[in-house]
């Protein structure tokens, strides 16, 4: 009987997980194309010297699309919890996210955290991987100043240059407040074995539930973003460089139940039962970071030791450490009529556009026939 039922299930997964993969594949149809042509059709915003307020649209559209995604996970019974320091300080504020990465999962699962707090995601900065910009969200990252980050040995330098290019020429001036930072560079089961091969050759600790983070993004975002630095390098005022400075890093672990990682597969097709993923918070104030190479260096993998014992406990027992001082985890609480209300206007949208160039293409054939 047993057998019988697991089979069922089983089954059952078959049509649900096809039904799921059509519907997010229309969604990104009906989102990413409105997000597209509203961003065209407003262009010239940005031309007439009014780029404060294109951004300022752009920042909401793309802030409604992130939810999208975040409804995806949400949909599927994937529950984000969060624990630790309370961040409510840094939500206005100039704000380096660090965090480890596991999966493909890590970044609609930060999304959807991240949504039900109306600041972050319309002021909110993404450093990926390069790849990331030929995939289908790819148009979306480009049209929202995202920095895309080429990865490889030869290639280090050139990225970090170019990081501290765009800081300096997209991040500030669009007043951009949250930058996001996956600091290990790749996904956990990738880099797992190199990064301990490195660390046994540098007499750095074992690690088994992150790698080694690399410190070069950090260093560069913290020298772009150093209001000391920023004094002694330029001739900014001291107004100027109070608005560019970075005031908080916020360093978030990402746990899973048992260690086993949502990938972007499983919010496609809903297969994996339905599960909690927790986001653990520890978050300081610039003033508390040492600003010195080295030191910002040992900083850094002082963090992700701590990361490995936290996780080593929280797989082993159930139960994630926390301090007298932490908050114990909470839910991160989706609105459905908030998603209901995102959908509709995205496929009226869809249907304004496509009446608008069926009006234009008939107008065209008037003039040309």
């Amino acid at each position: 009987m047993d057998k019988m039922c697991s089979l069922v299930r089983n089954l059952y997964l078959v049509p649900k997980g096809i039904f799921r993969l059509c519907f997010i594949l229309l969604n990104n149809v009906y989102c990413i194309g409105t997000y597209t042509i509203w961003m065209l059709m407003l262009y010239p915003l940005r031309r007439l010297g009014y780029q404060d307020m294109y951004y300022k649209i752009e920042g909401i559209l793309f802030h409604w699309m992130l939810a999208m995604v975040a409804m995806w996970s949400w949909w599927a019974g994937y529950e984000v919890m969060e624990a630790g320091d309370d961040i409510t300080e840094c939500l206005d504020d100039r704000t380096l996210v660090i965090a480890n990465h596991q999966s493909t999962g890590d970044v609609p699962l930060l999304m959807a955290t991240f949504n039900t707090r109306k600041q972050i995601l319309p002021n909110i900065m993404w450093i990926m991987d390069s790849v990331f910009k030929y995939t289908n969200f790819g148009i979306v990252s480009v049209m929202h100043q995202d920095f895309f980050i080429m990865s490889g040995r030869k290639l280090r330098e050139k990225s970090l240059l170019s990081l501290s290019s765009h800081i300096h020429k997209c991040y500030l001036p669009l007043k951009r407040k949250w930058l996001i930072l996956f600091p290990e560079g790749g996904f956990l089961r990738k880099r797992k074995a190199t990064s301990q091969k490195y660390a046994l050759k540098n007499n750095l600790p074992h690690l088994e539930y992150v790698t080694v983070p690399r410190v070069g993004a950090l260093h560069t975002i913290m020298e772009c973003l150093n209001p000391k630095k920023a004094a002694a390098n330029n001739n900014s005022t001291i107004d100027e460089i109070s608005v560019q400075k970075l005031e908080w890093i916020l360093d978030i672990t990402i746990a899973y139940p048992k260690g086993n990682p949502i990938n972007l597969g499983e919010i496609v097709f809903g297969h994996r039962p339905p599960c909690k993923i927790l986001m653990y918070y520890r978050l300081y104030p610039l003033s508390k970071v040492p600003q010195e190479s080295d030191s910002l260096s040992k900083w850094l993998l002082d963090r992700w030791i701590e990361k490995e014992k936290m996780l080593e406990t929280f797989y082993e027992t159930g139960e994630f450490p926390l301090d007298e001082n932490s908050n114990v985890p909470t839910p991160v609480v989706q609105d459905p009529v908030r998603f209901l209300f995102l959908h509709l206007f995205f496929i009226a949208s869809t249907y304004f556009h496509i009446q608008m160039f069926a009006a234009a293409y008939h107008y065209c054939s008037y003039l040309i026939y």
